[in-house]
């Protein structure tokens, strides 16, 4: 045991808890980035609404939370901590044009757009996170008919008196129809994204998170000895297209579709 923590605080033994972390929070990206596609479906947030009350109930989901938010504060303080200790062991800045030609933009400010990702984790978190939990919101009701499986009457139920109820999320059947009461998760979302100072500040955050994982993906596998002629266009590919271009693009689409479409 004691051979593996002087492992993990070795060099490499960092880097690899960077890859294996940063991995990690990939595959999260697209678990996060599926779900939060219900906010573009024309149901009243009847969908996100839902998807948010199993990400927060369902237990499995529950514990891959905790280990979710563990993973982040490792992630980032291991890539501080690794920043620091290169900027003092390279205490002399770049002289000429020559000594960056062979590292790109994002993989020398690493430091810079962990740092913009922090900010936008934490108040994320606090806008909606911990809103959802710990806030008083609205709640909502759905009808949905059996037959056609639409929304055919909404109502809200105002956070004093769902407080007052003690209401639990809930689906039944009523007359052949089902009616699901959850909290409006939805309405926050929409009207913070009605500011578009938010939707700016989310915007430029998904920038960040755009250049972070084009150098972060490669950057793990060749970490881990992967990086080889023979995957290195698949890896290349993956981390450009999928996780570099349409995770951060989807992403920003949201608060953009706020803020010009949704009405």
């Amino acid at each position: 045991m004691t051979k593996f923590f002087e492992f993990l605080n070795s060099s490499v033994g960092r880097k690899w808890l960077m890859a294996l972390t940063g991995l990690f929070l990939s595959l999260f990206l697209i678990v996060h980035v599926s779900g939060n596609l219900q906010l573009f479906k024309n149901d009243g947030g009847m969908a996100f609404n839902q998807y948010s009350v199993f990400m927060t109930t369902f237990p499995p989901i529950k514990i891959v939370s905790y280990l979710l938010h563990a993973t982040i504060l490792l992630h980032a303080l291991n890539g501080f901590y690794l920043v620091i200790r290169n900027q003092k062991a390279r205490p002399v800045k770049y002289a000429s044009k020559k000594d960056t030609r062979s590292t790109s933009w994002a993989s020398r400010n690493m430091g810079i757009l962990g740092t913009v990702l922090m900010i936008f984790i934490v108040t994320h978190m606090i806008n909606f996170w911990y809103q959802y939990k710990f806030g008083a919101m609205n709640w909502k009701t759905y009808v949905v008919e059996a037959t056609t499986g639409k929304v055919v009457k909404e109502d809200m139920i105002p956070a004093a008196d769902a407080a007052t109820q003690n209401l639990q999320p809930v689906t039944m059947d009523y007359m052949g129809n089902t009616i699901i009461i959850c909290k409006d998760l939805y309405a926050v979302v929409a009207e913070a994204f009605k500011n578009p100072a938010v939707v700016a500040f989310y915007v430029i955050s998904m920038l960040a998170l755009s250049y972070h994982l084009l150098h972060g993906f490669q950057s793990a596998f060749q970490t881990m000895g992967i990086r080889r002629k023979k995957f290195e266009g698949v890896i290349k590919g993956i981390g450009t297209f999928i996780f570099a271009i349409l995770i951060p693009a989807l992403f920003a689409a949201m608060p953009i579709f706020f803020l010009f479409v949704h009405k």
